[in-house]
Formats: C-alpha cells, structure tokens, sequence
C-alpha cells in the first residue's frame, strides 16, 4: 500500500533574508520535535550576498563598504557552500525535510535537487546538468544557472537552491560565485528561445519538479505566512 507523503508549501513572496533564516531556525526545531510536517519554503530575497559557514568573505570582490551603493546586504550562515548571490527574478526553495524518514543520505539529497532544477530547465527546452567535480549547483554547459547551499541538522535540512529564471546578472560580477572563478552565470531568460509565463507559474513548476522526484503525494498550499512569522517572534 502506498504511503501517503504530505508537503506543506508556503508560498511567501519577497523575505528579507535574515527573517528567512530565522523561521527556518524555528521551523527546523518543529520538525525535529515533530511538531510539523516536511515544509517547503517559496521565495525571493531582495539583493543579498550570502557566505556558507566555510565564511569565505574573500570571495566578494567589492569592497563591504559599496554594497549599499548598489543594494545589497550581506549575511553569514551556517550553510555549506560558498558565496553566492540572491535577488529578485530568482525562484528560491528552502525545503524543511526529515532524510531520515525518507531514508536519504546527503549526497543522494543534493542530487535530488539538482534533478529538480534540471527537469525545470528542461521544461523550456533547457539542456541543464550537475557541475563537474567540486563545481556545485546546474550547469547549462559551462554556464551556472542554479545554485544549492544545505544545510542538515539531526537529519533535517535547511537551505536550498535557487534557480536563476531572469536575475540582474550584474550582481554576479561582484563575487567568485560559489568559489568558481572563469564561469559565467546565466539564467532561464537568457538560454531559452521560449516567452516565459509569469514567474509564479515558473516557481510553482519548481515546486512540482520537487514534490515529484522527493514523492510527495499530497501538497498542502499555504499562503498567509503571517502566522509563521508570528509563531517565529513569540518565541
């Protein structure tokens, strides 16, 4: 008999990033405490440089102290990864997911979501792939259009990807992004030939691509995240 899986999805617009690395703090100890179900978070960030827990700061090659003249705010977190960029125009997952009920190690997860941004691309004619060895994310040839940063705590994960669908690419000449020097970032507007529908419809395919290949049955959509963010602040 087939197990019914459930993935509530929230769908919360533009989130300052802090606020977002907050309640997935608050949601990672729900999950843990089994207080909640699998979650998944969908958003944007306004212009944000983030570095992963390695803290490798070197790699962003503006001053601190300019980021405002074009912006950008930039955070640390626990994440693994390098720094990379996130904005406007990006479709961004956070998933909030027990691997130890699905039975899924870390490499098998990262590879799930590669697959989910790959079958994505994919849709609009996009040939997407994993990166070569030590270069994360997908790739559309020797071009970045994804990026993954996790996190996985007790067997929970935090963190996610994010699909680049049509970013303001500049930002990206301001770091190494994820490390990898002499590649270029691309985006869904740029590698498609296709008119692309409204982004909503481009991040609710993303979220289907996930619920797919991770098997979940039952998506349970949410909407009024205010009652995330006021659990998050009375505690």
């Amino acid at each position: 008999m087939r197990v019914l899986r459930t993935l509530e999805v929230w769908k919360l617009g533009v989130v300052n990033y802090l606020d977002a690395l907050k309640l997935q703090e608050k949601l990672v100890l729900d999950r843990k405490a089994h207080r909640r179900c699998d979650t998944l978070l969908s958003l944007q960030h306004p212009p944000t440089y983030t570095v992963g827990k390695r803290q490798t700061v070197h790699n962003l090659l503006i001053p601190r102290s300019d980021l405002e003249q074009i912006g950008a705010e930039l955070h640390y977190s626990q994440r693994g990864g390098d720094i990379t960029f996130h904005g406007p125009h990006q479709a961004i997952l956070y998933p909030i997911i027990s691997l130890r009920e699905m039975g899924l190690g870390a490499r098998n997860y990262v590879e799930k979501i590669e697959l989910t941004m790959i079958e994505l691309a994919a849709l609009y004619g996009v040939k997407a792939c994993p990166g070569k060895r030590c270069e994360t994310g997908v790739w559309v040839e020797e071009r970045k259009i994804g990026a993954i940063g996790v996190r996985i705590s007790s067997g929970i994960t935090s963190h996610g990807m994010a699909f680049n669908i049509d970013p303001n690419l500049a930002y990206f000449r301001h770091i190494v992004p994820c490390g990898i020097a002499d590649k270029e970032v691309t985006s869904l507007r740029r590698e498609t030939d296709l008119v692309l529908p409204a982004e909503e419809i481009i991040e609710d395919q993303l979220i289907s691509c996930f619920a797919r290949i991770f098997g979940y049955s039952n998506l349970v959509w949410k909407e009024d995240a205010s009652i995330l963010f006021d659990k998050n602040e009375s505690e």
